[in-house]
């Protein structure tokens, strides 16, 4: 159990790494695309180092009029 526990906290903290380095921390998220993509990308981890690239693309509903 402890194992496993630090593989998955060393796993989304080099997904934190990756996302910075690809400066998604910079501005903070705007909209959800950019909000999703950043939590695919933290929970990617170290697959973002292998060529995985993950985005998100979302549309939140408008208020009616």
């Amino acid at each position: 159990m402890r194992l496993t526990s630090v593989i998955v906290l060393l796993w989304l903290i080099i997904g934190a790494v990756a996302a910075g380095q690809r400066h998604y921390y910079s501005s903070g998220p705007k909209n959800c695309s950019q909000a999703g993509t950043l939590l695919v990308t933290i929970i990617a981890g170290p697959l973002n180092y292998t060529g995985v690239n993950p985005k998100i693309s979302c549309k939140t509903p408008q208020p009616s009029k």
